[in-house]
């Protein structure tokens, strides 16, 4: 064998070299999360997808379901704030579409109108009736994705910093994430995205959480850890993929469409979502928002308090049947 073809078969080996090692790392890392992070809840199945929910306080108080939002999953619900609205509600906090420990049948499910479709399919056999979605960030939208899918069967809306309308920029966090073919989002999930999540995960989550501190506890009690397994990555670069033109559909329906009273909350320094843009111009369309000063975009976590005083509120003000 010539120099050149040894000089060859090395420069192909080390990326292959490479790719395999970060597989292995991803493997550990899927299975320590899995471990730190068990599965809490129950599941259901529809057509979409299987969804892992819990379902706790009284069976006959109103209901209110809880839908987190990118990368996120149902712990960032029961961290500090299921609980205790739990105590005189019905509280369901689910996995969105497959996040957490929920699966989707394709990437593609993960467009607003799909992920509402599995969700009201979700509180339909589990005889929910009226409730009040409680979405925070991208739950939001998925929230309004339902509300305009079945406005009869939606009560309200009580929104915790959601995503309403298009982002022209977006969140630095979340660029990583759009991958535009599914073959490459599933290879990144495999080999690179995980470790290299664990490796920036400090700087992301102190972007996410400005101006306030994510807190010690998020990995496990929040179920952060979840997030260094391949299936997060895959569902996360799904709903940052196929976003758009989602969004901006859904959007232009507002003005006609939008009938479900209820109201916003943003903190006024969030990072991640525009609390104008994203929050005042829909007042518009009949939701009242509230700017809470020295808050950040993670409310249900660090501002557990202001989150329970507003959905209580905003569930008071709403229409009897």
């Amino acid at each position: 064998m010539s120099a050149l073809s040894s000089l060859a078969l090395i420069a192909l080996a080390a990326p292959a070299a490479l790719m395999g090692a970060s597989h292995l790392k991803t493997r550990r890392l899927a299975r320590e999360a899995r471990q730190l992070v068990p599965p809490i809840g129950q599941t259901c199945d529809t057509v979409q997808g299987r969804i892992h929910y819990i379902d706790i306080g009284p069976r006959d108080a109103q209901p209110l379901v809880l839908i987190h939002g990118l990368s996120g999953q149902l712990q960032h619900f029961t961290y500090a704030l299921a609980e205790r609205l739990a105590k005189d509600h019905r509280v369901i906090a689910l996995d969105r579409p497959g996040c957490g420990y929920s699966t989707r049948a394709s990437d593609a499910m993960a467009r607003l109108p799909e992920q509402a479709k599995c969700l009201l399919s979700v509180l339909e056999q589990l005889q929910v009736q009226q409730p009040v979605l409680v979405g925070h960030s991208l739950g939001g939208a998925v929230s309004l994705a339902m509300a305009l899918q079945a406005p009869d069967t939606i009560k309200g809306l009580a929104l915790l910093a959601p995503l309403t309308h298009p982002s022209p920029q977006g969140a630095e966090a979340f660029q990583g994430l759009i991958v535009q073919t599914g073959l490459m989002r599933h290879l990144m999930a495999q080999t690179v995205a995980v470790p290299t999540a664990a490796r920036t995960a400090g700087p992301v989550l102190d972007q996410i959480f400005a101006p306030e501190t994510c807190p010690d506890d998020f990995l496990v009690k929040a179920g952060g850890a979840l997030g260094m397994r391949p299936e997060s990555f895959v569902a996360a670069s799904a709903d940052a993929s196929y976003l758009y033109p989602a969004i901006e559909r859904q959007a232009a329906r507002y003005a006609k469409e939008l009938k479900t009273p209820g109201a916003i909350l943003f903190g006024a320094e969030d990072a991640i979502l525009a609390p104008q843009l994203q929050g005042k111009t829909m007042e518009t369309y009949g939701l009242n928002c509230m700017i809470a000063p020295d808050h950040g975009h993670m409310l249900p976590i660090t501002a557990p308090d202001l989150c329970e005083s507003f959905i209580r509120s905003t569930v008071e003000t709403l229409p009897d049947d």
